[in-house]
């Protein structure tokens, strides 16, 4: 990188890094820690550019913390393909939903939220390209080293996601309640106010763009990317 001047950098951080800090929305000011070896990678490399751009004066680097990306291109041709079980929630549901999965399993629902069960701040995978674009238009005309939450600031708990996207889609979505996991928060929702500011940018999709994205790409690829090599030409 530095035999061929390469001093800007957008690095695909994520809202892990917060630990469990249990005080939403979170600013990106507030208190880091890892609570998984993903969360300590990205907490790690953080640290690593951060002192990288201090070393190069003329750097200028992005820090992106994702909270929780969701749906898929409008084209059906992108979306996401989970192997085996999935560790997100999204994919859980659509492939339930084309009955990929029997049940859908909901870890705890006594948590201090509207209906007990975890709330999360799901962004659009759209917006979150869009999200991409205009940091590195930031970037091109900045210097030293930025964190920037990448989220919509409103929070949306499992069942009012579920049924989100029941709504959306006309499929049922049956589920069962299990345990709580460990290390999960109740509340995970960012403070989205310095990408607005600095980056010009914030999300605009809603959650049942969200939920009819998805589940339209699942449709149209039951299998996942699998099923793609067969798909017959539109």
């Amino acid at each position: 990188m530095e035999r061929h001047k390469v001093h800007h950098l957008v690095f695909s951080s994520s809202a892990t890094v917060y630990g469990l800090n249990s005080k939403s929305p979170i600013p990106e000011y507030a208190s880091l820690s890892a609570t998984n070896p993903y969360g300590r990678t990205k907490l790690f490399i953080e640290e690593i550019l951060r002192d990288w751009s201090i070393t190069i004066p003329e750097s200028s680097i992005a820090l992106l913390r994702y909270f929780n990306p969701v749906g898929a291109h409008s084209s059906d041709l992108i979306g996401e393909d989970s192997q085996g079980i999935p560790n997100n929630l999204m994919p859980y549901i659509t492939q339930v939903a084309a009955g990929r999965k029997e049940i859908l399993t909901i870890f705890g629902n006594d948590y201090d939220t509207v209906d007990g069960t975890g709330v999360r701040d799901y962004i659009h995978v759209m917006d979150l390209a869009l999200g991409h674009v205009k940091s590195l238009e930031y970037i091109l005309n900045s210097r030293g080293c930025d964190a920037f939450n990448l989220g919509t600031g409103k929070g949306t708990s499992v069942l009012e996601l579920v049924e989100a996207f029941e709504l959306a889609t006309g499929q049922q979505v049956p589920y069962q309640i299990s345990n709580r996991r460990p290390g999960d928060v109740a509340t995970c929702c960012a403070n989205p106010t310095k990408a607005k500011n600095k980056l010009s940018w914030e999300a605009t999709r809603d959650v049942v763009e969200m939920c009819r994205d998805s589940w339209n790409w699942q449709r149209k690829n039951p299998m996942g990317y699998l099923s793609s090599y067969i798909r017959p030409c539109d």
